[in-house]
């Protein structure tokens, strides 16, 4: 007989990774020892890192991008993973999502390095060539190839694999039970003690402050918000997203406050939350509709003030108009 929720222990775990911090909550039998898991957890997100930051030099994905053109490059299984997937889902958003925007990434200071006009220049310049026509992947023998110069560059979906790598680990000590995130990416896995689904906040997309705009309830699915509110460059008065426009190399011009997507796995839900930041609510919705996302779009209308519309079978297809929650003068 299983153990009643009453019989067992909680336990919130959490380590650096990738810039911030991970998590992980599950309860277990109240003689289970932590330590083990907590080591286990903390490698993981840190083989993820290793394979593919941007921030360190001696990564394998730098490694990568440091090749000369046309050189087979031998990559680790998890690297391949990541990339083979960020290439399907730039296909099926017609270019919207790709990797190969390290160049510009760099160049508007979202990497290691600061802004630098010349690197902007030529980011914009630059007949860009999508990651899906400039790479050749040979998955069976874990090798690729660039066919054209280009920079990778997997932000957009490196933190929610981690997060999936933090599941896997967790189930590999037999925990089929448990929330786990890196920063706002999150996976829920199973239900709680009580048998209730795990609740997971979306964001107000206010830079001012941390607030809830509603709640989700999931069980065995993945969530994963892109904003404009969080990380941003000011050009000429104006903060400037993040998130990269592909087809001008510079950072989105207008875009979404926030976009939200469920899905099964937590990389899932990362390169399409990005995608629909790229798209924006119009040609976003229409996708997700075709796709069969389940997604949420905040839309600022002012300052306090935004406007929902929902896509999919667990958010309302009805556009509501919420207020941010007034700050302390």
């Amino acid at each position: 007989m299983s153990k009643m929720s009453t019989d067992l222990t909680r336990h919130a775990l959490n380590g650096p990774t990738m810039g911030t911090r991970w998590s992980a909550q599950f309860h277990t039998a109240p003689d289970v020892d932590t330590a083990a898991i907590q080591t286990a957890l903390q490698a993981a997100v840190a083989e993820v890192d290793a394979q593919m930051s941007t921030w360190s030099a001696d990564s394998d994905l730098m490694r990568v991008n440091a090749a000369p053109v046309g050189e087979w490059c031998d990559v680790p299984a998890m690297l391949m993973t990541v990339i083979a997937l960020g290439l399907d889902v730039g296909r099926a958003s017609n270019g919207a999502f790709d990797i190969g925007m390290g160049d510009a990434v760099t160049a508007w200071g979202f990497g290691p390095a600061e802004a630098a006009p010349d690197r902007i220049k030529a980011a914009m310049n630059t007949n860009r060539v999508s990651a899906s026509d400039a790479l050749d992947l040979d998955v069976a023998a874990g090798r690729l190839r660039k066919t054209a110069p280009i920079a990778l560059d997997l932000n957009g979906i490196a933190k929610g694999y981690g997060v999936d790598r933090l599941a896997e680990t967790l189930r590999g000590f037999g925990i089929m039970n448990a929330l786990v995130g890196i920063d706002g990416e999150m996976r829920a896995m199973g239900l709680r003690p009580d048998g209730a689904p795990w609740s997971i906040a979306v964001e107000t997309p206010d830079p001012e402050s941390r607030s809830a705009h509603s709640v989700l309830a999931l069980q065995d699915a993945a969530v994963a918000t892109s904003g404009d509110y969080r990380h941003w460059v000011e050009v000429q008065g104006r903060n400037l997203s993040h998130t990269m426009d592909p087809h001008r190399g510079a950072p989105l011009m207008s875009s979404p406050a926030s976009v939200t997507v469920v899905a099964q796995t937590c990389a899932e839900a990362d390169a399409w939350a990005t995608v629909l930041m790229v798209l924006g609510a119009e040609q976003g919705a229409a996708l997700a509709r075709t796709l069969g996302l389940d997604a949420l779009f905040l839309l600022r209308m002012s300052q306090t003030e935004y406007r929902s519309l929902g896509v999919g079978r667990l958010f309302a297809e009805e556009g509501t108009v919420t207020q941010a929650p007034r700050r302390a003068e």
